[in-house]
């Protein structure tokens, strides 16, 4: 059981990135699925999230309209449409599947965003 994000990089201020998270080993379609992110010394917070059914949740102080999560369980993929980055945008952005009951139990290693100023 894997979960493999990618898509990160280094982008300047207002860029965008879609991160894209794949999961092996799990029926995909059955989990709701999260994006979280860790800046270097700060706590770990919730950014988005997807349903099983497509149905999504954010993080409004982080997110504030320039973030999109999607799935694609056709795929096994869960992505992460990210526009108008800022510099506090910066981060390791972690992907997550979790269970009915909302306990994220399986976690990707993570991909870097930066975003220069």
């Amino acid at each position: 059981v894997q979960l493999q994000a990618c898509g990160g990089g280094l982008v300047q201020d207002g860029d965008s990135l879609r991160l894209s998270c794949q999961a092996s080993g799990l029926t995909f379609s059955s989990y709701a699925m999260g994006w979280f992110r860790q800046a270097t010394g700060k706590e770990r917070d919730f950014v988005a999230a997807i349903g099983w059914n497509g149905g999504t949740t954010y993080n409004t102080m982080i997110v504030k309209g320039r973030f999109t999560v999607s799935r694609d369980n056709a795929m096994n993929t869960v992505y992460l449409q990210m526009d108008s980055l800022k510099p506090e945008d910066t981060a390791v952005y972690y992907c997550a599947a979790a269970t009915d009951g909302g306990n994220y139990v399986l976690w990707g290693r993570g991909t870097q965003v930066t975003v220069s100023s």
